[in-house]
């Protein structure tokens, strides 16, 4: 239709257009929310997932980790692509500033209220873990502290409130690394080919090293690894490139939706049927095959966020719950491991009162750590927010420093004491 010369806007320059351009890119507009909705409400099932099996209740939802780390894959290789493209380069700096002030806050609020906890439950033994995994944790580097120390990953978690915590130590190792990467590959016309072609190539190289240790005994280096868990996290941004997402696009609408559903169903069938870290080839390719799904979900959810399955996947329950996943991923293990005991209360009730403390806690954790800080209330800007965060650092070092240490054996069992008994 015409514009009529009282509506038709005054001619700009070319850099206002461009600025321009750029705002429209980046303003949360009705179709940018119809597009994350579906991969929140992914994020949802991922957390559901992932807290039912340390519960007790699903055999397979530690395989949720393996979606979070494609989304996380998907989503900041999204980021850094868009940002080459907008401004010609990476501001690394600027852009682990963003991932810190987005994960951080909370994760130092979880960790210093869970070493309170620990030690007024009154378990030696776990406050003894608690005080050692602290310092890796918050170095972003607990992973590798379980695995030179040998703390195997599926018999050591009951005792450790931290254990849950190599998860985002991997994610954050790969924030580090992948932004520098994509600065020097991404740039270009064939840059988003050269993320592509680099992405698959890494992607494979971690699942070959995967099947190699992967067949050891203990299966903890496999499992923890940063290098052996790539894989999942480099799919996630081999979806992100344009020749991928162009792909997606042009897969009918009707075949896209009958994947999603085959694709969402089999994950939901693999969640139930794996049995732990004894499930047949979970380690000589089955992880990788789950990535490869979850990437490829992801893909299609993303090109037509407005389809059968993404409309499913992103309604309100599963979306509210993907926009508390981090704090309630957080939160779900230190109340599973430290909620006393309710005479009584068993199985399915004992479960129902752990995710209902958790949700309580992770969406205090929301509206009083994550959003202040992540939407920029005046108290963490400027000089208040070198306050906050100076206070913040001292009061967790300083509730780390102050909680005395268990004397070694403190809180374990006398075997010869038992046998005299």
């Amino acid at each position: 239709m015409p514009v009529s010369p009282a509506t038709a806007p005054a001619p700009v320059s070319r850099d206002r257009r461009r600025a321009r351009g750029r705002a429209r890119r980046r303003s949360p507009t009705a179709a940018a929310r119809a597009h994350l909705a579906p991969l929140d409400g992914l994020r949802g099932f991922a957390v559901l997932a992932v807290l039912l099996f340390h519960a007790g209740h699903l055999g397979g939802g530690f395989l949720g980790v393996d979606l979070f780390f494609v989304l996380s894959g998907f989503l900041i290789t999204g980021l850094l692509l868009r940002e080459v493209a907008d401004t010609g380069r990476i501001a690394p700096v600027a852009f682990w500033a963003r991932r810190a002030r987005r994960l951080l806050p909370a994760l130092a609020v979880v960790g210093t209220v869970t070493l309170v906890l620990t030690w007024a439950s009154g378990r030696p033994s776990m406050l003894r873990f608690a005080r050692e995994d602290a310092p890796w944790a918050a170095a972003q580097a607990v992973n590798w502290h379980y695995i030179t120390e040998q703390i195997g990953y599926w018999n050591a978690s009951g005792t450790r409130v931290l254990t849950h915590l190599w998860s985002i130590a991997v994610e954050w190792q790969f924030y580090l690394v992948w932004p520098l990467v994509v600065a020097v590959v991404g740039r270009g016309r064939r840059g988003h080919a050269r993320v592509a072609v680099l992405a698959a190539a890494g992607a494979l190289g971690s699942l070959f090293l995967m099947l190699d240790l992967g067949q050891a005994v203990d299966t903890t280096r496999a499992y923890e690894g940063t290098d052996t868990r790539a894989f999942a996290l480099l799919l996630g941004a081999l979806a992100a490139t344009a020749p991928v997402r162009s792909l997606a696009a042009r897969v009918p609408g009707p075949l896209s939706g009958a994947v999603c559903a085959a694709l969402a169903g089999g994950l939901g069938i693999a969640w139930v049927r794996t049995d732990g870290e004894h499930a047949p080839g979970l380690f000589q390719g089955g992880l990788f095959v789950h990535a490869a799904a979850c990437a490829v979900l992801i893909s299609l959810l993303a090109a037509a966020p407005e389809g059968r399955a993404g409309t499913l996947l992103g309604s309100a329950l599963p979306r509210r719950l993907g926009e508390l996943s981090y704090s309630l991923y957080l939160w779900h293990w230190p109340v599973l491991l430290l909620l006393p005991e309710v005479p009584g209360l068993g199985g399915w009730g004992r479960t129902a009162l752990v995710v209902a403390v958790s949700l309580a806690a992770a969406q205090a954790t929301k509206l009083l750590v994550e959003d202040p800080v992540r939407y920029r209330t005046p108290w963490t800007t400027g000089r208040r927010g070198l306050i906050a965060l100076a206070a913040a650092v001292a009061v967790t070092v300083g509730v780390w420093a102050a909680l005395p240490q268990p004397p070694m054996g403190a809180g374990t069992v006398d075997v010869g004491e038992l046998a005299a008994g």
